[in-house]
């Protein structure tokens, strides 16, 4: 096969985008559309040299496979292991064991059934995965698997019938992506079956160039060219998280890809830049560039508790070119060699390199992470659930139950009322404790606070209101209405519908706006109506994983902040309750004031370093009962 350094050009236009979206960089908030790129290519190259094999007589199915594991194989490997020890090191015990599981998937060419399974590609938890990206290599290895074996099978029909199955497979695959990207877009995005038309455009790419020449008019092959790089670089700019992706969308970079393949000849302008020797190096060591990028940005977010300065991310990503040259010059280019490591070395290795990856990640798994490496208070996480009428949470299941007492306090609210529910429980004894809990949404009277195209019923405006009809019938029951006000306020949190592109839209212009403020009001109005009592506990999200905090040893005065700062992070819900503070049955809550030590500076941890949070959101029952302790002090 001849050597065209604008393919290696061509790879550099699609790993840097990749890079650049992985940083977070907005303009490049299509950046992820480079792996749609490295589809291409890869189902061009491969394609091209299997077909010349099989025409010739010389094709191999073990010498494909060597080829294969020499390219991808070891620098894997090497990057796998180098990071281990930042794992172990930093990591919590659910990442760990995550990560083990990560280690097992790469290993047997499976990592995007299990990241599928795990979270969407662009959920705020997927940038802390170190080996998320690895999942498009088990597309293509999945491919490599398949696409050989198909044409061995189908050669003897002849190249028109090839092509007329291909065509069929083509269209079935697009097909299933429009559809996924819209019903099932985690799926859609991990998975072969809605990718394999991808990479089927290289394959007619390599078909078209084996069989026929290249367009010959120099003006054609320029325009075309043109737009093919035109075609790349809008998926990049335009596209965002809210694209559905693959789908219809996909077919504009890759397709401008076919076209840079078909038509960047030499003298256009596109080959012409595509060939520049610093555009072709970048080129030369993509895949290694490809391969540290993510863990680099991953480790560090982590390390820093996700606040990672632009100039860092700029840094990580010079990083991970030099790291790339580091690994080509001396990783993937000795084992390529095949006067350096013969067959049966390259197979032996990449044997056992496997069964230790298996091993290492499989007793991560069972150990749940290693959990013994930290302290009992840091990697508990006190959020037992258990289901009674709609989502009751707590450390313990008993107080679910509504009792035959007549003092009943009704604690309503998200998630991030579940441990303060359980914390008045345990000293309310002469109290009936009921936890009206929905994860993810607060009681809002009269509004649907999640509609749209995904729709969670227990945040709807019905089932508000039987709730509401619930705590009337408990005539003058006490009420804690608790929960990330805020957040929903200013429009904030988006949750995993956040690619519901419809629903946002509207999610943000009236999150923020008048529509939920008042019902809020009216919400609290009603509670004070038909209850003895009402207690508004203020947000008190503070945005720091306190937990991992602690786990990487942080101190109170590392992550502290002043009062005024902590105010103005929760001004939405403060500024909601002194609209309504009137009323002397309404007691205001403010748990920052356990946050804060008597100079006024508030943390995520204590002054002794434990964690007053199980996340970045959620109190741990230390911050629980020091809140739920104020709350009893006050109960008429």
């Amino acid at each position: 096969m001849k050597y065209r350094a604008e393919i290696d050009g061509l790879r550099a236009l699609a790993v840097l985008p990749v890079i650049l979206f992985h940083a977070g960089f907005e303009w490049f908030s299509g950046g992820f559309v480079g792996v749609d790129v490295f589809f291409v290519i890869s189902g061009y190259l491969i394609t091209t040299i299997v077909i010349s094999e099989i025409a010739e007589g010389k094709f191999s199915i073990v010498n494909f496979y060597e080829r294969r594991a020499r390219r991808i194989l070891p620098a894997l490997f090497f990057v796998m292991a180098a990071c281990l020890p930042f794992a172990w090191l930093w990591l919590m015990p659910n990442d760990l064991k995550d990560f083990g599981q990560s280690l097992v998937a790469v290993s047997i060419f499976s990592s995007n059934f299990l990241f599928w399974l795990e979270s969407g590609y662009f959920d705020t938890a997927a940038e802390l995965k170190p080996l998320l990206h690895t999942w498009s290599l088990a597309v293509e290895e999945q491919y490599y698997i398949l696409f050989p074996i198909f044409l061995m099978l189908t050669w003897k029909l002849g190249i028109r019938w090839i092509l007329i199955l291909l065509s069929v497979l083509f269209l079935l695959s697009l097909g299933v992506a429009q559809w996924g990207a819209y019903n099932f877009p985690t799926a859609a995005f991990f998975l072969l079956p809605a990718r394999g038309w991808e990479l089927l455009v290289g394959v007619f790419a390599a078909f078209h160039l084996k069989y026929n020449t290249h367009i010959k008019s120099h003006i054609v092959n320029q325009l075309l060219s043109l737009l093919g790089f035109g075609m790349i670089a809008y998926s990049i700019i335009a596209f965002d998280e809210t694209t559905p992706f693959p789908s219809l969308y996909a077919l504009i970079p890759t397709i401008g890809t076919g076209l840079l393949i078909l038509c960047a000849v030499p003298k256009t302008y596109v080959h012409k830049l595509l060939s520049m020797k610093f555009i072709v190096g970048i080129g030369l060591i993509s895949y290694s560039a490809y391969l540290w990028h993510q863990p680099l940005l991953a480790f560090a977010r982590h390390r820093l508790l996700g606040d990672v300065s632009e100039l860092i991310l700029i840094t990580l990503c010079i990083t991970s070119l030099v790291m790339a040259w580091f690994s080509w010059k001396f990783i993937e280019a000795p084992f390529r060699d095949i006067k350096v490591y013969s067959r049966k070395s390259i197979f032996l290795m990449s044997f056992f390199s496997i069964i230790l990856s298996l091993s290492i990640g499989g007793l991560l798994h069972i150990t749940k992470g290693a959990e013994y490496r930290t302290p009992s208070y840091i990697s508990f996480k006190d959020t037992a659930m258990h289901d009674s009428n709609g989502i009751c949470f707590g450390r313990a299941h008993s107080y679910c139950n509504i009792s035959s007492m007549d003092k009943k306090i009704v604690v309503v609210g998200d998630s991030t009322a579940q441990a303060l529910a359980s914390s008045i429980s345990n000293m309310a004894p002469n109290f009936s404790v009921v936890p009206m809990l929905s994860a993810g949404c607060v009681l809002v009277q009269g509004y649907d606070l999640y509609e749209g195209p995904i729709k969670q019923e227990n945040c709807s405006a019905s089932v508000a209101e039987k709730k509401m009809q619930l705590i009337q019938s408990f005539d003058g029951a006490i009420v804690v209405y608790a929960g990330m006000f805020s957040k929903l306020l200013t429009g904030e949190t988006v949750n995993n519908f956040q690619r519901q592109q419809a629903w946002r839209k509207r999610y943000i212009s009236t999150f923020g706006g008048g529509e939920l403020r008042s019902s809020m009001i009216e919400t609290i109005k009603k509670l004070l109506e038909i209850s003895d009592q009402v207690f508004l506990v203020q947000s008190y999200e503070f945005g720091i994983d306190a937990q991992k905090a602690a786990h990487l040893k942080y101190s109170f005065e590392d992550l502290s902040i002043s009062k005024d700062a902590l105010k103005d992070l929760h001004r939405p819900g403060i500024e909601l309750s002194e609209e309504i503070q009137e009323s002397k049955n309404l007691i205001i809550i403010n748990p920052s004031d356990h946050l804060c030590s008597i100079d006024s500076q508030c943390s995520p941890l204590s002054s002794e370093g434990e964690p007053l949070f199980i996340d970045t959101t959620h109190p741990s029952f230390k911050l629980s009962d020091l809140i739920a302790r104020e709350i009893i002090e006050q109960i008429n």
